[in-house]
């Protein structure tokens, strides 16, 4: 018995009953919470700028200056964020329902902000992502900075990956 090629879009042309039952009919999940937070001056530029494109449920955060760091519950450091409208708001409320958090760095200088939303992501299952924009500097201290606090690690030297990466999570 010779078997037939089996085409990319077959289906989505299911024409028997029997072909159709294996159909996914249900809606694509909607929206994840997330929250990313740029860790340095030069992706706090590339967090805002991310910020005016259209996103669900996506809020974009700097982090405030300096950046007070207090025990929370469960004693995990807590943070102040800055939105980018200008409000303030201690992390561990920022997270609450939150799918995904991701950190947005192109320096070490956020190192201790990106402990605090490790730690607290990790006491609460959310993943984390790392974003370290490179434009052509050393990335090493940056890297080393986010890579214990986050499960997934992309160095890029495109601030369009944000984007894409936000896009991915469907924020």
């Amino acid at each position: 018995m010779t078997g037939q090629p089996i085409l990319l879009n077959s289906c989505a042309r299911a024409a028997t009953a029997a072909e159709a039952r294996f159909r996914i009919n249900r809606t694509i999940a909607p929206a994840r919470a997330t929250r990313v937070v740029a860790l340095d001056e030069a992706a706090a530029t590339v967090v805002r700028r991310t910020a005016e494109g259209q996103w669900s449920n996506a809020r974009f955060f700097t982090q405030a200056a300096p950046a007070p760091v207090a025990e929370g519950k469960r004693n995990v450091a807590d943070v102040v964020l800055r939105s980018v409208d200008g409000s303030e708001s201690w992390l561990s409320d920022e997270l609450v329902a939150v799918d995904a958090a991701v950190m947005v760095a192109t320096a070490n200088d956020g190192a201790a902000v990106a402990s605090a939303v490790g730690d607290a992501c990790t006491l609460r299952g959310i993943m984390t992502a790392g974003l370290v924009l490179a434009h052509g500097q050393d990335t090493r201290l940056a890297v080393a900075a986010l890579r214990p606090h986050a499960r997934v690690l992309l160095v890029t030297e495109d601030e369009n990956d944000v984007t894409e990466v936000l896009t991915a999570l469907r924020a």
